[in-house]
């Protein structure tokens, strides 16, 4: 590979990540942190901030185990953007279902299947599970 390849290869993936408690503050500390990230890469904000605010809350309401945090992980590679969200409740994978009209909750899994453009759940080392969602996105250009 030579040295214009393997800069262009670094330039294009971008990552961040943070450790968060699995209560509603941290859900939104999510969607801020994410919100502020995507701002400084020049990456729209909306649909993924969306997904980060659904997925996050997911992981607070549904993943929470006491004493372990969730981990909210951002990666740019090319024009795809991934949004993973690692909770300790691996035993519970998602799957949206439809609830029932009168419901006041349970439609997030339907958003994300409609926002994303893949999305799924990763089993990871026990007990751990990773919610992802993918976006295609205009990469910024790198910067000089």
């Amino acid at each position: 590979m030579n040295q214009e390849s393997t800069t262009e290869l670094t330039a294009s993936i971008r990552t961040f990540g943070v450790q968060l408690s699995p209560t509603p503050r941290g859900a939104r500390l999510a969607r801020l942190l994410a919100t502020e990230q995507l701002r400084a890469w020049g990456l729209p904000l909306d649909p993924a901030r969306l997904l980060v605010a659904e997925l996050a809350n997911n992981a607070a309401d549904h993943g929470r185990v006491p004493g372990r945090d969730f981990r909210l992980a951002l990666y740019v590679v090319g024009d795809i953007l991934r949004i993973e969200v690692t909770d300790t409740r691996g035993q519970e994978l998602p799957a949206p279902r439809k609830p029932a009209s009168d419901a006041e909750s349970g439609r997030g899994l339907l958003l994300v299947e409609a926002l994303a453009h893949r999305w799924g759940v990763t089993e990871g080392r026990f007990p751990r599970k990773t919610v992802w969602a993918e976006l295609r996105c205009t990469a910024p250009e790198p910067t000089s």
